[in-house]
């Protein structure tokens, strides 16, 4: 397969709305109820955790299988872990502008982006999950949790492969991208209005979730340089 070939099919699979679909079966168009948002967490907040969690797994999947498996089957003289970037990066816009609606708006990339990184990078990849799901526990915030991780995984795969790796490259601009299509969430933080997730009503102290997200991002730091 010609690598130009893989690129357009890690789009196309990108591009399949997940939450959309899982919503018009219920007869919901997400993109006018929750947050707007084709993405996992509105799933949650809309139409429950058991089709929450499925959608969030489909969005990991997409953007892990091509970016594990077409590198494998493609011919030319490209590097392998070139072939890989390129087909992630081609998922994440599609989940975020996808094919099957018109190229309008989709999801903000995080779970697909975690599933491309997950194939590129695991061990640094799933110590940002695991500090996501802390800031979650202590905050209450989706996106503050993945604003942390988006932050933190360039920082755990330059520690693990060093600051040259192409893949810390484009951990960067992944990070960079994951912050403008939070910049709505991001104003929201910053005037206390943004929903919590299963926490509504309830008052969070700051200084207990700063330093619960400070230990783990030392202790993911860490356990990267084990990895090294």
């Amino acid at each position: 397969m010609h690598p130009a070939l893989a690129i357009v099919l890690a789009y196309v699979i990108g591009s399949i709305p997940a939450a959309y679909i899982a919503g018009k079966l219920r007869g919901v168009d997400l993109r006018k109820h929750g947050s707007g948002n084709l993405g996992a967490t509105n799933v949650f907040r809309v139409l429950g955790a058991q089709i929450g969690l499925a959608v969030f797994a489909f969005d990991v999947a997409k953007g892990a299988l091509p970016a594990l498996f077409f590198p494998r089957w493609t011919t030319g003289g490209l590097s392998p872990v070139v072939v890989a970037i390129a087909c992630g990066v081609a998922a994440i816009a599609g989940h975020a502008r996808p094919l099957f609606l018109k190229f309008g708006r989709g999801g903000k990339g995080v779970a697909t982006a975690a599933g491309v990184f997950l194939a590129l990078a695991p061990i640094p990849t799933i110590l940002s999950l695991l500090v996501f799901a802390v800031v979650l526990m202590a905050s209450g915030y989706v996106s503050l949790g993945s604003l942390v991780s988006a932050v933190l995984l360039p920082v755990l795969i330059a520690v693990t492969t060093g600051p040259r790796s192409p893949v810390f490259t484009v951990s960067l601009f992944v990070a960079a991208f994951v912050f403008w299509t939070h910049r709505a969430n991001i104003g929201r933080l910053r005037r206390g209005e943004e929903n919590r997730f299963g926490k509504r009503g309830s008052p969070i102290s700051w200084t207990t979730a700063a330093v619960a997200i400070g230990a783990v991002v030392v202790l993911a730091v860490v356990l990267a340089a084990r990895f090294a």
